[in-house]
Formats: C-alpha cells, sequence, structure tokens
C-alpha cells in the first residue's frame, strides 16, 4: 500500500505548510503495519532463528507453500516500502532499524531459496530446456503465480497454456519463474549484488561442467597442439566439431535464454550474467580452431581444416547473435580470427598440393599401362575437396589463380578458356586437374611401345572421367568438361588400336576377295599368324581395368580386323588349300577363335594367355 500524502495548494504569498502532524501519524501507522506484517512471515521463515518453526527448513517455493511464497514476497515488498518512506521522514527512528534488521533476514533467506532452486531443479533448468522456446515467451506454470496480472486471470492463462506444454518444460518454466521473482525482490530490495553472485557462481559451474563433458580441453593452449602428434590431434578435431555444435545451438542459447528470463527486471543485469557465465569457456571453444591453424601445414591435414572452416562459417551467425555485447566482443573476434587462420591455412595447404603435383618425383612406369598412384591420389583428393565447395568458395572467393604461360601441356587446353567452368573453385580444380594430365603425358612417354602408352592415357583419363561423373565435381566442372575428355578417351584408345595392331592389319591384303597368287595367299597367313601371335602374346600382360572401357576396345578390335580376315580366311582358307598338307599348320585360326582369344586380351592376365602352338593344332610350322 502506498503511503497517503496531503498536501496544500501553495499560495504565492506564503510558503507551502509542512505535512500536518494528523497525516504523519497515519503514514507512520500503516509503515508500522507493513514492517508487523512482514515480521511475522520473515521470522516464521527464518531458519537462524532461536524459535523458528519447522516450516523454516521446508523450500518456500515448494508446490505446498505457494500462498506463503506469494505472501512473503509481497511482505518484502511491503517492507521495502516502509523503508523507504522512514529514510525519507524519520532517517533516525528505531523502526527504520527493526526493518533494515528484517530486510536482511529476508534477504538471507531469498539467497538460500535462490541457491536451492538451482540445485533441486537442476536437471530442469538445463539448457536445452530452454533452447527450444524463445526467451521472449515466458508463460506461467502451475508452480508459480508472481506476476502482477490479475489473480483469476493469471490462473486462467496459466491453465490455458499448460495445457499445451510438456510437463518437464512446465516444471523448468515454473522454476524459472520462481527465479525470477525472488532476483526482481533481491534487485528492488539493493541486494542485486549478492542475487548475481550465486547466479554466476551455480550456472558457470553447469557451463564448465557441461563443456567439460563434451570433451572441451580448457588448458589445451596453442603450444600443446602444436606439439601434439596429428593421429591424436584428429581426434581432438573430432570431438571439437561435435562438442561446438551443442554448444553454440544448445548450451549458450540456453543460458542466454535462462539470464534474460530471471533478470527480466534488468537486462544489463541478464547480459551481464551471461556473458561472466560463458566467456571463459567459449573462449577456450573458439580458440581451438585458431590454434590448430598453427600447426604445420601439410595436403593430408585439409580436410580437417575445412572441417573447422565449415563449422565456424556455419555457426557464425549464431555467435555473432547470441555473443552481440561489448562484453563478449572477445569471443567474436576469436571466431572471426580462427576463420583468417583456417582460410590462410587451407590456401597455404592448396599451394602445396600444386606443388606436390608438378614435383612428383617417381619415374617408374605402371605395369601394363593401369592407372598410376599419382592418378588415384589426386582424383580422390580433389572428389573430396569438391565436397567442401560452399566452404572453398569463400576461401578462394578473393585469392585469383595464377597460370604459368605457357602451359606444360597445352594440348589439353586452359580452364580460364572453359565456357563450362566459371566459379573460382571450379576453375581452380579444374587446374589442379590438369597439371595432373600434363604430368601423366610426361609419364606416358617413358613407354618404349608407343601403343601401350596411350593405352595407359586411356586408363587414366577414364579413371579422371570416372572420378568426376561419380563425385560433385560434376557440378562443379559440367558437362562440357566430360564430353571432351570421354572424346580424349576415345582418342587415345583409336590411336592404341591403330598402333597396337598395324602389323596384323598390314598382315592382310586390302582387298580380301581379290585374287591373288597362291604365294602371295601362304605369306599373308604367315604373316597374319606371326604378327597375331606377337601382338597378343605382349598384350595379355598389358590391362585395362575399367570394364566398360576393356569391353568397348575388345569390341573396337574385332570390327576392324575380324571382318577383313572372315572374308580372307573365307576366300582361301577353305577347299582351295585343303589338299595341301601343310593347310593346317598354315591357316592356324578360324574367325571364331580371334574371338576366344579375345576374350583374355588387357586383363593383365600375362603367360595364361599366350597363343596356342601350332603343334596343338596337328600341324607343322608355316
Amino acid at each position: 500500500m502506498k503511503a497517503i500524502f496531503f498536501k496544500s495548494s501553495p499560495s504565492p504569498t506564503r510558503m507551502t505548510p509542512p505535512a500536518s502532524p494528523l497525516h504523519l501519524t497515519f503514514s507512520e501507522s500503516l509503515m508500522e503495519e507493513n514492517i508487523e506484517a512482514a515480521e511475522l512471515i520473515i521470522t516464521k521463515w527464518d531458519s537462524s532463528s532461536d524459535n523458528h518453526s519447522s516450516s523454516s527448513n521446508a523450500s518456500l517455493f515448494s508446490d505446498d507453500n505457494r500462498e506463503e511464497a506469494k505472501l512473503y514476497l509481497s511482505s518484502v515488498k511491503g517492507l521495502q516500502k516502509a523503508m523507504q518512506y522512514l529514510v525519507s521522514h524519520q532517517a533516525s527512528s528505531e523502526m527504520l532499524v527493526r526493518a533494515q534488521a528484517l530486510m536482511q533476514t529476508a534477504m538471507k533467506r531469498l539467497e538460500k531459496e535462490f541457491y536451492q532452486i538451482f540445485k533441486s531443479f537442476r536437471f530442469y533448468l538445463d539448457p536445452e530446456s530452454f533452447s527450444a522456446h524463445s526467451s521472449s515467451s515466458r508463460p506461467s506454470a502451475s508452480r508459480s503465480s508472481f506476476s502482477d496480472l490479475d489473480e483469476d486471470e493469471s490462473e486462467n492463462e496459466s491453465r490455458d497454456e499448460n495445457d499445451s506444454i510438456p510437463g518437464a518444460q512446465r516444471v523448468s518454466l515454473a522454476a524459472v519463474e520462481d527465479l525470477r521473482a525472488i532476483a526482481e525482490a533481491m534487485i528492488k530490495a539493493g541486494y542485486a549484488k549478492e542475487c548475481i553472485k550465486i547466479y554466476k557462481i551455480i550456472r558457470k559451474s553447469f557451463v564448465d561442467e557441461a563443456l567439460h563433458g563434451l570433451g572441451v580441453d580448457r588448458t589445451l593452449n596453442s603450444q600443446k597442439v602444436q606439439k601434439m602428434d596429428w593421429e591424436v590431434l584428429e581426434v581432438k578435431i573430432r570431438n571439437w566439431l561435435h562438442a561446438v555444435k551443442v554448444a553454440v545451438k544448445t548450451l549458450f542459447p540456453g543460458e542466454r535464454i535462462l539470464s534474460d528470463q530471471v533478470f527480466s527486471i534488468s537486462p544489463a543485469m541478464g547480459e551481464s550474467c551471461f556473458a561472466e557465465i560463458s566467456k571463459e569457456g567459449a573462449l577456450a571453444l573458439f580458440e581451438f580452431p585458431e590454434n590448430v591453424a598453427k600447426c604445420k601445414k601439410t595436403p593430408e591435414k585439409m580436410f580437417r581444416f575445412l572441417d573447422l572452416y565449415e563449422a565456424v562459417s556455419n555457426l557464425w551467425p549464431e555467435v555473432e547473435s547470441m555473443f552481440n555485447s561489448e562484453s563478449t566482443s572477445t569471443l567474436r573476434s576469436t571466431a572471426v580470427n580462427s576463420l583468417i587462420k583456417l582460410g590462410d591455412a587451407v590456401r597455404t595447404m592448396l599451394t602445396s598440393f600444386e606443388t606436390a603435383i608438378q614435383k612428383d618425383p617417381s619415374k617408374s612406369t605402371v605395369p601394363g599401362g593401369g592407372i598410376h598412384p599419382l592418378t588415384r591420389y589426386v582424383m580422390n583428393y580433389i572428389s573430396f575437396l569438391a565436397d567442401y565447395t560452399e566452404v572453398l568458395s569463400d576461401i578462394v572467393a578473393d585469392w585469383p589463380l595464377t597460370i604459368p604461360s605457357p602451359l606444360p601441356e597445352p594440348f589439353f587446353g586452359s580452364p580460364d578458356n572453359e565456357e563450362s567452368i566459371s566459379s573460382p573453385v571450379s576453375v581452380r580444380l579444374a587446374w589442379l586437374i590438369l597439371l595432373m594430365l600434363c604430368k601423366l603425358d610426361g609419364k606416358a612417354e617413358m613407354y618404349k611401345d608407343v601403343s601401350l602408352s596411350y593405352l595407359f592415357l586411356a586408363n587414366n583419363l577414364q579413371y579422371v572421367v570416372g572420378k568426376v561423373r561419380q563425385s560433385n565435381l560434376k557440378i562443379l566442372l559440367g558437362d562440357e568438361w566430360v564430353t571432351k575428355h570421354e572424346l580424349k578417351v576415345k582418342q587415345y584408345c583409336s590411336n592404341y588400336e591403330r598402333m597396337g595392331w598395324s602389323k596384323v592389319l598390314a598382315s592382310l591384303p586390302e582387298n580380301p576377295t581379290a585374287e591373288i597368287p597362291v604365294d602371295q595367299v601362304k605369306d599373308h597367313f604367315r604373316n597374319f599368324n606371326l604378327a597375331f601371335e606377337e601382338t597378343y602374346t605382349k598384350q595379355t600382360s598389358w590391362v585395362v581395368p575399367d570394364p566398360g572401357l576393356r569391353d568397348d576396345i575388345k569390341i573396337s578390335l574385332a570390327r576392324r580386323i575380324v571382318p577383313i580376315y572372315k572374308e580372307f580366311y573365307e576366300t582361301y582358307g577353305g577347299m582351295h588349300l585343303r589338299k595341301e598338307m601343310w593347310v593346317e599348320s598354315l591357316v592356324r585360326y578360324t574367325p571364331d577363335d580371334l574371338g576366344n582369344y579375345w576374350s583374355n586380351l588387357l586383363n593383365g592376365s600375362g603367360s595364361s594367355g599366350s597363343v596356342s602352338s601350332s603343334a596343338s593344332r596337328g600341324g607343322r610350322s608355316g
């Protein structure tokens, strides 16, 4: 109840008279009633009193004491008004001393209740409960009704809201409402410092424990990170990736909401509490990526660095919004610095990767013209990079690609001239592939057999195209790039067939059905036998790993050779020479035989695919 003051209208000719004795007596009576009412309930719940009742050990804010708690807070409010009046009118009265003592007792009780609510409802006051609903909504709950709304209206709202709120959430909201009411009472009574101290101790302990449970090592400084074995650090990175997501999405937002709700009477206090509670743990969390970025940079570490960059980048909107005050500016700058340092590290590793391709020391050839280790390594690496397109776009956006001129092998073309390749990431990845293809072109020259060098190029380019098709590289490089390189594979295959089987084709007459002397017929059969056996025996150790490409080559070879040989065989290998004693030795292969031999071709089977000798056919060498 507010004190009532009676004032006379001021007169221009005389001073306003002081308050009448009747007014002072009435106000004093009201203040004394407030103090006496407060004393009854405060003393009842005073656990330090020698004559305290059993209720003083119970929780004032339990469900059984709802009305008592409401009365207690109301009495504290009345006591405060009485003290304000006495300070203004009777600063030296014994009644003020009595009121001050009661207020101290009440504040100790509220401190105890404030602490006890946090402890009793620890698992209901976890951040996940609060990050699930907005800090702007604070619905009433069945455990509390301390708002300034009309009681009937409050209860009606409470019933309506409770119908749609899960049980655990109702408990947490009710506990927060009690904490808010206590904080408001203590702050208005001038005990904000004590209230905040309890809040910070309890919630900071909770945050620190939660971060520890997530595996955040706050002792892991830059020196320790740089001395750590990569295998161990990689495990730390994986743990951090999980921890930072939980912390930024759940832990810190929950604490922010809780601070805002408990200290809704003073947003500045809520902000201060949140900053104090979260700053130390969040700083340790956000410093970790920056510390990792200072480690030795090698290409194999690239993907973990990209994971860290992606995590910080994706969470940055939440970080910026949540830590938006001056007191948490260090956290924002730490997160930004992590992105900058990680981006620099990734660019350094991309440069190292490019250099490693250019300086690949391998001098030996791959047996059978198969897939070179450099091809597998580079394409696996680049296809993984393609999974980080969005992250790489940020990192290379302001990092122009410098292409040397002239190119190591201009035959492949420059990615800058590819109309289908436009983004910085696409251009850079196309350039890395180009470098590798140029390097492979040089390795192909190490083969003594030119046809095998073309088979090597076909195999490796087919592997490249396959990797592009099976990954996000297809989106980045485009259909035009894929089509162009598929045509190049066919060109390599055609060169292999033309040069690898040229002797076999040359052994047959240009017109297999034209009449030619018998001696020339014999020479053609002899030359075909020698050329086919030599070529086939050599190429059984050659390999085409891709089944589709291998089948295409076999079909193409069959179409080139079998029709010509079949016409020649049917014209001269039949009745015309059958009377000769050595005909079976001269005509060693039927057209169907060629198809059977080709079934083992390019499997890398070696001697298992050797050509049958003429002795196996019962004849003699021609």
